[in-house]
């Protein structure tokens, strides 16, 4: 979607996919490691081993005749996120608001049948929404509930803030945020708003939708730069620890800001998006450059963060 924006900015430092694949992805993340953020549930289970929150999961519908007991499954809970294990780009996830019944009730209102609930789950299980499209696991989660911080500029959804962290060290970031034409989602390529932070101090900056800059939210018309992401540091701190984790070398790491939990990861991924560096208006390679020109690799979690705070204005 982007891609033509990327042409000839190569003196700005800009990353495209070749190089990014190349030179990034195969050369700092071995493939025995990708299972480790792939599969969403082994992600959560890393995670907690950590002492990283995330959102609790209330149950894992593996079988086909499992999925006419989606709401015995997660009972008592009336609201919570249906995702396929190992899907990406926030394809096939859905938030249900309520149950009625034997009906769901979607964050955009729309009903779900019984039965349409029960293809739905069918095709997560058969690996509709699989990288590898193989047989896969629905996820039935906690619906994050947002930090208020962030009502003025969302729509519907939940916004989340994806850092991406290069050998330790968390270099570029961006606040995702739902649209109306992203269907509440806050993924970028449905539609979503991406505004870059400053990595110094956590504020956000002017944003991207599709290939457009724009300046405000568009459907609340409420500016997108100036606000500040609480406890920034600790923020960068949960993004660091997926190297260590994880054992990539470069990964992306999606953190949501729920207002009654506090930070939680969504989930991490090993082949994050270049269009995060339209939304900061800088290369990623910039910031590479800065990173490798160090040596980093015996560097302390405090030290990898205190570089990321002063390296990266």
């Amino acid at each position: 979607m982007l891609a033509g924006m990327f042409e000839g900015l190569s003196k700005y430092k800009i990353m495209g996919i070749n190089a990014r694949n190349r030179d990034y992805i195969f050369e700092q993340n071995k493939r025995r490691n990708y299972p480790l953020v792939d599969d969403k549930l082994l992600t959560k289970k890393l995670a907690m081993d950590a002492g990283i929150q995330v959102p609790e999961l209330y149950g894992v519908i593996e079988f086909f005749n499992q999925s006419n007991k989606l709401i015995e499954i997660v009972a008592p809970h009336t609201s919570f996120v249906i995702k396929p294990c190992r899907g990406s780009g926030g394809d096939g996830i859905t938030i249900i608001d309520d149950v009625i019944g034997t009906s769901f009730v979607k964050t955009s209102g729309d009903i779900i049948s019984a039965s349409d609930m029960q293809y739905y789950l069918t095709n997560i299980l058969g690996g509709m929404y699989s990288m590898t499209g193989s047989s896969d696991r629905a996820i039935l989660e906690y619906v994050v509930k947002f930090d208020p911080i962030f009502k003025e500029i969302t729509y519907r959804g939940v916004p989340d803030i994806r850092i991406i962290v290069y050998k330790g060290i968390p270099m570029m970031a961006m606040l995702r945020l739902p649209t109306r034409k992203s269907d509440g989602k806050a993924n970028l390529h449905k539609g979503g708003i991406g505004a870059g932070i400053v990595m110094h101090s956590g504020v956000t900056m002017y944003g991207v939708q599709g290939n457009t800059f724009i300046n405000e939210h568009p459907e609340t018309r409420k500016l997108l730069a100036g606000r500040q992401i609480p406890r920034w540091p600790f923020l960068l701190e949960m993004a660091s620890k997926f190297y260590d984790i994880t054992g990539l070398g470069y990964v992306g790491v999606d953190i949501v800001l729920d207002k009654d939990k506090g930070p939680m990861v969504l989930e991490a991924n090993a082949r994050p998006g270049i269009s995060i560096q339209v939304a900061n208006r800088c290369g990623l390679k910039t910031r590479t450059d800065i990173i490798d020109a160090h040596d980093v690799s015996g560097y302390s979690l405090s030290q990898r963060i205190d570089f990321a705070l002063n390296a990266f204005k």
